[in-house]
């Protein structure tokens, strides 16, 4: 399923746009779809490392060496 949505862009950014899907025979839409995934890709991941990083502030998660790592996993011969 999929939903409509709509943004507002600057004219640059909008024209810039369009110049890019008629140079390539591609929608707006297909570039402004791929643009959101990519970008909330790298925001989730940011959120979850963000998380992460506070646990291990917190002392709610430690580390580990590779060594370490490799050894817990067999991989140490």
């Amino acid at each position: 399923m999929t939903r409509q949505t709509a943004i507002r862009l600057p004219d640059e950014t909008y024209e810039r746009l369009q110049t890019l899907a008629e140079r390539t025979g591609r929608t707006a839409t297909y570039y402004i779809r791929e643009a959101i995934e990519q970008h909330l890709e790298d925001l989730e991941d940011i959120y979850l490392a963000e998380q992460a990083l506070g646990k291990l502030k917190r002392g709610e998660m430690g580390t580990q060496t590779l060594e370490e790592v490799e050894r817990r996993l067999g991989l140490d011969d």
